[in-house]
């Protein structure tokens, strides 16, 4: 029997750059908030021990996909600590929505449910700490996925303190482009010395998105994106971008800008959540 999962987008609600440190990572403060929209993943259990993908994506190999890589990770701990039988096995598909190098965190987001999902179907029983260390080597994104709550993240994004900001609803354009995350870190004028502070202090503060004046810089659709947005509402870069949002207060107000956008953009409407909808899956909300 296959069984669907949802793998939500995120949204950062702000994100701010405190540093850089001496391996080349960057230091950050950031608040993860999920939406109502995103891929979803189909997982059939099988009992040939084999992790299969049914859904291969054109120019990335199956050793490389997210899904496979995430489902191969948890097998192969759950095997060393005899929480499952060698045998276990899964077919895995995906339906997706989310774009690659859009900000929104669809990679991370479809390797969390695999983890979260497969440790339920396979009664492997890891705890939720174990599951977020298995996702932190897959990327810094994934635990707060694989924990399914909204939260403020510090560090290079490992260090997650849940977090309940406003749950608004979300005008998500795609400006057409994709930024991989190195053009964004790599360039000499990203702003690198924001001060840190509390996030009491933080939500007191307009939001804002360090990573924003590069991609407006180098992405000419994500300026021409954004310059449109901000005439009808409080808009910014989610992540490393592609994709931007505005954020309204009910989802008709949303709906009717969207219905004005040029036919260049393409975007959806979607409800800000704070508990995630894998999470609310995994308790049967």
């Amino acid at each position: 029997m296959t069984t669907s999962w949802p793998a939500p987008a995120k949204l950062n609600l702000f994100l701010y750059i405190t540093g850089r440190r001496a391996d080349g990572y960057h230091n950050l403060q950031t608040l993860f908030q999920f939406l109502d929209y995103g891929d979803t993943v189909g997982i059939t259990v099988t009992d040939n021990g084999q992790i299969q993908l049914q859904t291969p994506v054109t120019g990335v190999p199956e050793e490389e996909n997210l899904l496979v890589r995430a489902g191969h990770l948890l097998y192969d701990y759950a095997v060393r600590q005899n929480r499952i039988a060698p045998s276990c096995g899964v077919l895995l598909s995906i339906d997706k929505k989310l774009p690659m190098g859009g900000g929104l965190g669809g990679g991370s987001s479809d390797a969390a449910t695999v983890l979260v999902a497969l440790n339920a179907l396979w009664q492997a029983n890891l705890t939720e700490d174990e599951l977020a260390a298995l996702g932190l080597q897959l990327g810094a994104d994934v635990p707060v996925f694989v924990r399914g709550h909204a939260a403020f993240a510090e560090g290079i994004g490992e260090k997650l303190t849940p977090a309940n900001p406003i749950e608004k609803w979300y005008l998500v354009i795609h400006p057409g482009v994709s930024i991989p995350t190195p053009v964004i870190f790599t360039d000499p004028e990203l702003p690198r010395n924001t001060p840190l502070r509390s996030l009491e202090t933080l939500l007191k503060c307009e939001f804002k998105n360090d990573c924003e004046v590069i991609a407006r810089k180098r992405f000419g659709e994500v300026d021409r994106a954004l310059s449109w947005l901000l005439e009808y509402a409080p808009s910014r870069l989610t992540g490393t971008g592609a994709c931007v949002y505005a954020e309204f207060n009910t989802e008709t107000e949303a709906r009717q800008v969207l219905e004005q956008a040029p036919q260049w953009l393409q975007g959806f409407v979607a409800k800000g959540q704070n508990l995630s909808p894998l999470l609310r899956s995994l308790r049967g909300i």
